[in-house]
């Protein structure tokens, strides 16, 4: 059987980094909102703040440590599998990552031991700044990993010599012109999605009548983020589109699947592109639509994928589809979020028991949306790893492609028992709610470690 090294190392990492991104979305956004409710309790002393604040860490703990070990893996496959690549954009792309390990990393393990063991051993202002600090720390780290890849798709500040690309202007290089919207657009998306996970967490709670008052406050301080951060999502992805379109507009010409670009760009709602003939089967769509949305002009023109070489564009299919899929998730926690806010406005949110219902089973809407949106840029990026710069079937190693294929069998192995038992831990610790009045504990006994949650029945 004939195995091609290039296809299954792309496949590798695929697999790999899609179970990666789904840890450190959730840490970044929920270190911000233990930070919060942190606040919330040393400013106003209520215990209910103490309680979730506690809840959510042995959450955190968890998705903390499988978000390190998913991440080692990534680290070491750029070397077993793509070590050309490493050749010529290590220069560039090692210093980011350093950076990361040693302003966020290092920063984010320290504070977060105060937040794991120290609730009973350290000053309760103490304790909330090591929250805050976690959370500056998990920020930092999106932000350097973030520039690393915005770099791979919009590179700048550099110079080729002899095939290896040498920094020339390190500011052009982290801020390259991609990266303040992808790291804005990246940093929401880590919000919304633990905004979700919280209010799917507290409808859940009130629906079933446990934790009353917990649910009570999840549900509106999850409905009064993501009522204003998912319309807020919608215009930074606009702009994103936008400055997509000026630097990779055949990106942009695969996620609307347009191939023509002496006419205007249609929105395709649903279509099945023929890449080999070069136009869309089964099309619905809105006339002009695309246009108006990419130029803000009914008969604005953008470059079709016609424009290029067959070899040069995306997996046109794979992009158009997950771009969808993005859009989807998006429009619905739009919806999701709006109608929460109305009926907390009109004073029904907590009696309004299939909204309840609903929102109880919507948890994982986030987590889709941005992996949708991560499969569009990086599959939309092709034939390029370091666009226009490098093609991607030149920066592989020169491995077997048996042996990749048995390590990525390997992987999808242990992979699927570890992550397996963390989400089942995660779901036990979620039903058995955080200690409080009407939970049947009093939460002195929690100390912060999650292996004394265990013990004492948390994750029973």
């Amino acid at each position: 059987m004939d195995f091609d090294p290039v296809l299954l190392a792309r496949l590798q990492f695929a697999f790999t980094i899609i179970f990666h991104i789904i840890f450190p979305t959730f840490t970044i956004g929920l270190s911000a909102y233990i930070a919060t409710l942190g606040a919330l309790w040393l400013r106003t002393g209520q215990d209910r703040y103490r309680f979730l604040m506690q809840f959510w860490v042995k959450i955190f703990a968890v998705s903390f440590a499988m978000g390190v070990v998913s991440g080692i893996v990534l680290s070491y496959q750029i070397g077993t599998n793509w070590s050309r690549f490493s050749v010529v954009a290590g220069n560039v792309l090692g210093p980011l990552l350093g950076y990361e390990v040693l302003a966020a990393f290092f920063l984010e393990a320290t504070f977060l031991g105060i937040l794991l063991f120290g609730i009973n051993r350290v000053p309760r202002w103490l304790y909330v700044v090591s929250a805050a600090v976690v959370a500056v720390g998990t920020t930092i780290s999106a932000f350097w990993i973030l520039a690393a890849n915005s770099w791979m798709q919009t590179p700048a500040g550099f110079e080729m010599r002899d095939g290896v690309a040498f920094p020339t202007d390190w500011f052009a290089v982290v801020f390259n012109p991609s990266f303040p919207y992808r790291f804005a657009h990246m940093l929401n998306a880590a919000y919304l999605t633990t905004g979700f996970v919280v209010l799917a967490v507290g409808a859940r709670f009130l629906a079933t009548g446990r934790h009353i008052a917990e649910g009570r406050t999840m549900l509106r301080m999850a409905i009064g983020l993501t009522a204003v951060l998912a319309p807020l999502q919608l215009i930074i992805g606009d702009q994103h589109g936008l400055n997509t379109l000026k630097h990779q507009p055949i990106k942009i010409a695969a996620m609307e699947a347009h191939w023509d670009g002496a006419l205007p760009a249609d929105f395709e709602i649903f279509a099945w592109p023929d890449e080999h003939d070069g136009f869309n089967r089964y099309s619905v769509s809105i006339p002009k639509a695309g246009s108006l949305v990419l130029t803000h002009r009914m008969n604005g023109l953008i470059p079709g994928l016609l424009s290029v070489p067959e070899k040069d564009r995306p997996p046109v299919k794979v992009v158009f589809f997950s771009f969808r899929i993005m859009l989807a998730m998006g429009f619905f926690m739009i919806a999701a979020a709006l109608l929460g806010a109305f009926f907390w406005w009109r004073g029904t949110l907590f009696e309004t028991t299939w909204y309840l219902r609903a929102m109880a089973q919507t948890w994982w809407v986030g987590f889709v949306a941005v992996i949708a949106g991560w499969v569009t840029t990086e599959s939309g990026r092709q034939p390029w790893i370091i666009y226009n710069i490098l093609r991607t079937a030149d920066a592989n190693s020169p491995v077997p492609g048996a042996t990749v294929a048995g390590t990525l069998a390997l992987f999808i192995v242990a992979y699927g028992i570890v992550f397996s038992f963390g989400i089942y831990y995660i779901n036990r610790l979620i039903n058995k709610g955080p200690d409080g009045p009407d939970s049947g504990g009093s939460g002195a006994h929690f100390s912060g470690n999650p292996m004394s949650a265990a013990r004492d029945g948390t994750a029973g």
